[in-house]
């Protein structure tokens, strides 16, 4: 099979007939020999029934039903899974994405020999607000990780075989998909494109933001743990050098009288409220260990219709 096309569904009643027709017609342009995978993850509306209509219809369509909602990463993932083609086709259900972008990834894979074209977004939508957000998440990740993730990335790319097949050796729990499409390598080319309305961070507000870089840092990178060490460090030096100072000061002049009732509660509720955040930490990466050494399956597949 020359094309595997990934789309996950939640919330997507209303988008599935016009996504199959302009999946149908981008898929047929390139190949003739092309499956379509509707992965439902645990959508409380009617996506599940309306995709299950096109199954006896039209031989491409292919439905995998998940047992409940196990997240968007991880219905992707899904799909990667159960996907046949050489190359593979991501891509939101929400038509935010453009399914005729196909057409032009696949000339642009043709064209470098890239295993994956992914999409970017030539401006970022939204309020200056989220704008900044999605910024500050990128430069924040990039930052504390030894793996760099492109800035302002879409769902929606390209993929060859080989690739994909990399990136399912990659069986965390705890997904990052972002942090995963970057360490699996490979030649990456992006490709700049133009969504219809908000994407990526920006869309779930700057807590939501803020959730997900704890989760991302959390599930992917150490450096948080190294840099309360390095904070431990140097304020245990701190400490013991304004020790000695006053010290050397008593010493120096016996009658001095030691003040500082205020700056000394300052620092006990400064010290106090870092080894609060410092403890925090910590659980977060117990958690995420605690959720990876159950090693339960990433997803419960109720069915597969085709």
């Amino acid at each position: 099979m020359e094309l595997s096309i990934v789309t996950p569904l939640y919330r997507s009643e209303k988008f599935v007939d016009d996504l199959h027709a302009r999946l149908t017609q981008a898929a047929a342009r390139v190949t003739a020999d092309y499956e379509i995978i509707f992965v439902n993850d645990g959508s409380p509306d009617a996506s599940l029934e309306k995709v299950l209509r096109f199954v006896p219809v039209d031989p491409h369509v292919r439905v995998l039903d998940l047992s409940r909602n196990f997240g968007h990463h991880l219905a992707i993932s899904a799909g990667y899974d159960f996907a046949r083609g050489k190359r593979i086709f991501v891509i939101d259900s929400d038509l935010e994405e453009d399914p005729g972008w196909l057409d032009r990834f696949w000339q642009e894979m043709d064209r470098t020999g890239a295993d994956v074209v992914y999409g970017v977004q030539a401006a970022r939508r939204g309020s200056w607000f989220s704008v900044l957000g999605a910024r500050a998440f990128y430069k924040a990740f990039n930052f504390v990780s030894d793996v760099r993730i492109p800035e302002d990335a879409c769902t929606v790319r390209l993929m060859t075989r080989r690739y994909v097949d990399a990136l399912q050796t990659l069986r965390d729990k705890t997904l990052f998909m972002a942090g995963n499409y970057a360490w699996t390598g490979f030649l990456q080319h992006p490709m700049p494109v133009e969504p219809q309305g908000r994407k990526g961070l920006s869309s779930g507000g700057a807590f939501r933001s803020l959730g997900l870089f704890v989760r991302a840092v959390t599930a992917f990178t150490a450096y948080p743990l190294r840099l309360i060490f390095i904070l431990g460090v140097a304020v245990s030096l701190l400490g013991a050098g304004i020790g000695l100072t006053l010290v050397i000061r008593k010493l120096i002049d016996p009658d001095s009288t030691l003040m500082g009732w205020a700056s000394l509660m300052a620092s006990l509720w400064f010290l106090g409220g870092i080894i609060i955040a410092f403890l925090g930490v910590i659980g977060l990466y117990l958690s995420t260990a605690f959720i990876e050494v159950k090693d339960r399956p990433r997803y419960v597949v109720r069915g597969l219709h085709a």
